[in-house]
Formats: C-alpha cells, structure tokens, sequence
C-alpha cells in the first residue's frame, strides 16, 4: 500500500530538509508547492498558462488553482509508490480537498514538525542558503561553503526578524487550524523538531511505522 504523506511545521522547523531525506528513504517523489507550481508553468498546459499569468501579476494563486496543481501532479506516475507533500495542503479547505482526491493508495500520514517561536527566531536569524544553487544549508552544519555545489553560503535575505515573525503569523492563521483538522486522525503525529537533525529524522521515521500500523 502506497506512503502518502503531509509535512506539517512552522519556517525553520527543517521540513525542507526532512522532506529530501524520507523521500529518498521511502522511494517516494518529495513534491513541494514551488516545484509543483514551476512544473505547471513548464509544461505551458492550459492550467499553466494560468498559473504564469498569476505570478507575472504579482497574484496570489487561490486554493482552487492550487488544488488542481496537485491533483493533477499526483496523477503522475511516479507517486505509484506514494508520495510527500511539503507546503500542501496549507488551509483547511485545501486539505478537504485532498481528503477528496480520488485514485490515491493508502491513507494519509500527517507529520507535524513542532518548534517554538524562539527556536524559529533563533534558527532563522542565522539561516544560510547558498548563492549559487539556491539550497538551504543543513541545520546544524557549520560550514562556509554547500555540501551539495561547494557555493558560498550566504544568509537569506527573506530571514530578517520582521519578516519571519510575518511569516509566522500567516503559519499561525492559515496553517494551525490544520491540526485541529488531522489532529484526532490515528495517523497524525507530532515530532520534536528542536532535535539534532539526524533524531529528527529518525523520530519521524519512528513515529510513522508507528502511525501505519494502528
């Protein structure tokens, strides 16, 4: 039966990371609302036109359309196996959606990855990416170049104390009652996210045999 899964958690809480290490450990395609959107835009379809049109305007794409997005891109054949969903669904109603989706193998595995405000704030504050391709460094390396081209690591500039503590607010607003949605589901799961990222991942891998199995 297929691994679908949903990752929950504020900026900072390492989803990204997470999210690239369960991918390649299940089999399954890591498929965030970036990527998702730039292959909609590529494949120049109807619903990509769309979606360009949207983002050269400075818009914002509403649950509707990014709904379709997703529904569409998990029809594909790669998520066979099953599938992660990193920054979807992030409201309620488009997590009804997806409760709605039909064709989809094996139940929906929630993890929520907890942090609090001063761990967010204090991570963020010294957030690295890097300036040559773009990924996030690794929460708790200590280098000055990236592990995966060797670029020079620099601090994000959408970091700033300012515009995390908005970000935070749009979490807390759009994306808390989320858990209130899935949190009495048998295959919700909350995981520590203040760990060293190696626990962090293996509490997840943990917790979600755990959830599978109930």
């Amino acid at each position: 039966m297929g691994l679908n899964l949903v990752l929950l958690g504020p900026p900072g809480a390492g989803k990204g990371t997470q999210a690239v290490r369960l991918a390649r450990t299940w089999g399954i395609p890591h498929i965030s609302t970036g990527t998702m959107l730039r292959e909609a835009v590529k494949s120049d379809s109807e619903l990509g036109r769309q979606v360009k049109a949207i983002i050269e305007s400075g818009g914002l794409i509403d649950d509707t359309l990014i709904t379709e997005v997703v529904r569409q891109r998990l029809a594909l054949s790669d998520t066979a196996p099953g599938f992660l969903l990193d920054g979807f669904p992030r409201t309620v109603p488009q997590a009804e959606a997806l409760d709605c989706f039909s064709g989809l193998k094996g139940s929906l595995v929630i993890v929520e990855i907890v942090l609090s405000e001063r761990e967010v704030l204090r991570r963020l504050a010294a957030r690295m990416i890097c300036s040559e391709c773009g990924v996030n460094a690794q929460d708790d390396e200590e280098f000055a170049t990236c592990h995966d081209c060797g670029g020079a690591l620099v601090l994000r500039a959408d970091d700033a104390e300012a515009v995390v503590r908005n970000r935070l607010e749009v979490y807390h607003r759009q994306t808390v009652p989320l858990v209130e949605y899935y949190g009495a589901r048998p295959t919700f799961v909350r995981v520590d996210g203040a760990q060293l990222v190696d626990h962090v991942t293996e509490a997840i891998l943990a917790s979600v045999s755990a959830a599978r199995a109930r």
